[in-house]
């Protein structure tokens, strides 16, 4: 063992580990995968939703709700219970057994490409309650090719995951859209080198830890349908300034990044030996995760970036909590779509605002269309997002949730009997 590596060493490393290009075979392998729908085997870091998993995924990114933290809260609600925030169904999952779906439709591996998420599309149809498992089934929906600013070449996938509870009762469908990019070509573009890094002054901390403390969380004073009017300002809501910790917590929360994964000591060993290209020497000559541009700078700078930078979905789900802040206990958040627009570094600020863009009834709902905007400290837009909320009506009682379109019922039905199936022929062989 030695003390000491060559000064170049990390910096070869890093070269090795982004000289990969997007191969046109793993494009052709996405195009002829399309539409093929295929039970999620994989085990997430959480696949039930116990009182203290949504608790903690909740403080993850930062939410102290007591409809989601406060088990003893929630019976007094119009859910009776405690719920999870909807967005959690975005970590939970257990293995779905089915069909095993021909090696020639699996879709590209794109080995050595990085990839963003770089925003997506959720469809909710009903809560997530404590002890609730949820499972899932899900297929390439889009591919598609484009030159990007900051990379160059690069592939933009859609994945559609459809959740469902132990009951085959669909909870939601989430549409993520992933962007794969060249590590090598970012950097040599160097779009965002020029970016300063923050520096905060005791004024600077004490207007945002302002902002801080002029959140609330609606709660139980019901935000009623006929009280909302179109133009009306949702507040001001701070994230940051980002930090290493920030991805600590999220993490802890629940956020396990499978089927990749963090894992330590000896099971990182096998993890490295089930996903070799994964594993990148840091500047000691250790092999760890490529995710770690989260977390650690130096390996973001290798990829384009000059600071490591937060998750895409720790985004939504920030987008989600100013959402379900302002709607009170009562409502229910039927769709958000949101668009990841400019990487947050370490050290930034983001602040969320938004408005009601208008309301309307439909299908038995009391409806509000809501957007959102999402800015850094620089005053960049840094994401975008629109959403549709359910919300209680003075006139006609509760709001009401969407009902589950026959056929993804149907859909989700037929994925857990073959589960079911094949779990029985499991025990018996």
């Amino acid at each position: 063992m030695t003390q000491t590596s060559p000064p170049n060493r990390t910096a070869d490393k890093f070269a090795e580990a982004t000289a990969f290009e997007i191969d046109d075979a793993d494009i052709e392998k996405d195009r002829a995968s399309l539409g093929v729908w295929s039970a999620t085997r994989h085990q997430e870091l959480l696949s039930t939703a116990t009182p203290e998993a949504i608790r903690n995924f909740a403080h993850g990114y930062g939410d102290d709700n007591p409809l989601y933290c406060d088990p003893g809260y929630g019976p007094a609600t119009r859910w009776g219970s405690q719920i999870a925030p909807q967005i959690m169904a975005a970590v939970l999952n257990a293995p779905l057994r089915g069909d095993k779906v021909p090696k020639e439709l699996r879709g590209g591996s794109y080995r050595g490409i990085h990839a963003f998420v770089s925003g997506g599309t959720w469809e909710w149809y009903r809560p997530v309650y404590p002890g609730d498992t949820l499972y899932s089934f899900s297929g390439l929906e889009s591919v598609e090719e484009k030159q990007s600013e900051f990379a160059g070449r690069s592939v933009i996938r859609i994945l559609r995951d459809v959740k469902m509870n132990q009951h085959a009762e669909v909870v939601g469908v989430y549409r993520t859209l992933v962007i794969y990019t060249e590590r090598k070509k970012a950097r040599e573009k160097g779009k965002y080198s020029d970016i300063p890094d923050p520096s905060y002054t005791k004024d600077d901390i004490a207007a945002l830890d302002a902002v801080y403390a002029a959140e609330k969380v609606r709660g139980s004073e019901p935000r009623y349908w006929e009280d909302v009017i179109a133009g009306e300002e949702m507040g001001t809501m701070a994230k940051g300034p980002l930090t290493t910790t920030d991805m600590v917590v999220f993490h802890a929360g629940g956020y396990g990044f499978v089927p990749y994964g963090l894992k330590t000591a000896r099971l990182a060993w096998k993890n490295r030996q089930r996903i070799p290209a994964f594993y990148i020497d840091n500047e000691y000559g250790v092999p760890d995760v490529a995710q770690r541009v989260h977390w650690d700078s130096e390996w973001a700078k290798a990829i384009g970036n000059p600071r490591a930078y937060d998750y895409g979905v720790l985004r939504e789900c920030w987008i989600h909590h100013f959402l379900t802040d302002w709607m009170g206990d009562g409502a229910f958040v039927v769709r958000q779509h949101d668009e990841i627009r400019k990487f947050n570094y370490q050290g930034d600020i983001q602040y969320l605002t938004g408005r009601v863009e208008g309301k309307r009834a439909e299908d038995g709902m009391n409806l509000v269309d809501m957007s959102v905007e999402v800015r850094n400290q620089r005053g960049d837009a840094t994401a975008q997002a629109d959403a549709t909320i359910s919300l209680p009506s003075r006139e006609l009682g509760a709001a009401m949730i969407p009902e589950t379109p026959r056929e993804l019922q149907r859909d989700a039905v037929r994925m857990f009997e073959r589960h079911g199936e094949l779990a029985g022929q499991a025990g018996r062989g």
